[in-house]
């Protein structure tokens, strides 16, 4: 039987083919299966559960000591190092628009409100933009008044003024 050849594990085939969405995948699968929370992974890498999930996401570069330990805790291959090192792609995971009623209501709460917001900020700050690069996200769990649980997103950006020119 020495004319088969063996068949490649999973492992073999995703380190042959190593990509930024593998690596997402891996640690999405770790972090379901040692039952990891984004706020105690966010405390181990010294970032915000948000800000965790999203370099997890691949939507951030990590520093090298930051690759070391989401390695470490992810059992990822050495591999991984150099590819979370790497500036991102920032491309959608979601279809546009998207579909996933979650992430659908941004985009419903955005297209409605986002001309009263605009407005509300350019009288506060004067003709410009918000940076989707200098900016800040995080999710908090509410108790309103009633005892209903709630959510408060924060997203805090720098003011970008228009220049002249």
């Amino acid at each position: 039987m020495d004319f088969i050849t063996p068949i490649k594990t999973f492992k073999e085939i995703t380190m042959s083919k190593l990509t930024k969405d593998c690596i997402r995948e891996m640690i999405l699968e770790a972090k379901a299966t040692k039952g990891m929370t984004w706020e105690q992974i966010g405390a181990k890498l010294g970032r915000s559960a948000t800000g965790a999930a999203g370099i997890c996401y691949g939507y951030g570069k990590v520093e090298a000591d930051e690759a070391d330990t989401i390695i470490s805790l992810f059992g990822l291959p050495a591999e991984a190092k150099r590819l979370l090192m790497e500036a991102p792609h920032r491309k959608p995971l979601q279809p546009w628009p998207p579909t996933d009623p979650f992430v659908y209501r941004f985009y419903e709460a955005v297209m409605l409100y986002s001309p009263a917001w605009k407005d509300v900020s350019h009288e506060l700050f004067g003709d410009g933009i918000i940076s989707a690069i200098d900016c800040y996200f995080d999710v908090e769990k509410v108790i309103d008044d009633q005892g209903v649980a709630r959510a408060k997103f924060t997203f805090q950006g720098k003011w970008l003024k228009y220049t002249k020119f």
